[in-house]
C-alpha cells in the first residue's frame, strides 16, 4: 500500500480547499498583468504562478516548513515541505479537458529531448494548476507511485511524447494517454476550481511595492 505523502493534506484540509477554489483564479489573474506588456504574457508567468502555489504552501504548513532554495541540479523540484519534494506545474487549456501540454522538460534541443525521454524517471509528486478561463479548471496531486506505475505499465515511448521533428522544440511532455491514466488513479487528489475573471484595476500589480515604499524602514 502506498502511503501519502504530506502534500495530501492540502486536499483534506477545507479551508486550504475553499482558498484554493475562492483565490486561486484572482492571484493568478493578478500573476496575468504582473507578467504582461502590451497585452502580451511573458516566459516569467511561470515563475510567478509558482511562486503563488509556493506562498499557499508556506500558508498551509508554515514559512519555515517549506523549503523553496532547491539547488539547480534537481531540475524536475520546485520546492521541499518537511524534506518531501514536490514539482509545481501549470497549464492554461480553453477548456475544461485537460489536453496534454504538460512539460516535463523544457528544451530547444531535440537531441536533450531524446536523451531525457531514455533516462527520464518520476522522482516526486507533481502538483498541477490546470487553468480554463470561463471554464472549470483544477488543482491536481500526481504521487510519485502513480507516476512510476503509469510509465513501467505503459512504457518510455508512450509516457512521454517528443517534439515533432522539423518543428520548433520546447520541450519533452507527458502524453495525452499517461495523462488521462493519472487523473484515473486512486490516489490522484483533485480540486475543481472555477476560473472566473474579476474586474481588477490593473494599478493593483503595484500595491506591494507602493506598500514597500509607504513603509517605514
Amino acid at each position: 500500500m502506498n502511503s501519502k505523502s504530506v502534500y495530501n493534506e492540502i486536499f483534506d484540509d477545507n479551508l486550504i480547499v475553499k482558498r484554493v477554489k475562492n483565490k486561486l483564479p484572482k492571484l493568478f489573474q493578478l500573476a496575468e498583468l504582473e507578467s504582461s506588456r502590451d497585452g502580451k504574457i511573458g516566459m516569467e508567468i511561470g515563475s510567478v504562478r509558482e511562486r503563488i502555489l509556493i506562498a499557499l504552501l508556506m500558508f498551509k504548513y508554515g514559512i519555515d516548513i517549506v523549503n523553496s532554495t532547491v539547488r539547480i541540479t534537481e531540475p524536475a523540484v520546485d520546492v521541499f515541505v518537511k524534506g518531501e519534494p514536490l514539482s509545481i506545474k501549470t497549464i492554461t487549456t480553453a477548456t475544461s479537458k485537460l489536453r496534454g501540454g504538460v512539460k516535463l522538460i523544457w528544451t530547444v534541443d531535440a537531441q536533450k529531448a531524446l536523451e531525457f525521454q531514455n533516462s527520464y524517471a518520476p522522482k516526486c509528486d507533481i502538483l498541477l494548476v490546470q487553468i480554463a478561463w470561463k471554464n472549470t479548471g483544477r488543482l491536481c496531486l500526481f504521487s510519485k507511485h502513480s507516476q512510476v506505475k503509469i510509465l513501467e505499465n505503459i512504457g518510455r515511448e508512450r509516457y512521454i511524447k517528443l517534439p515533432k521533428a522539423g518543428t520548433n522544440p520546447r520541450g519533452a511532455e507527458i502524453s495525452q494517454e499517461a495523462l488521462n491514466l493519472l487523473l484515473e488513479c486512486e490516489d490522484t487528489r483533485t480540486i475543481e476550481i472555477p476560473f472566473i475573471r474579476d474586474e481588477i484595476d490593473y494599478r493593483e500589480i503595484y500595491t506591494k511595492w507602493l506598500d514597500a515604499w509607504r513603509k517605514e524602514f
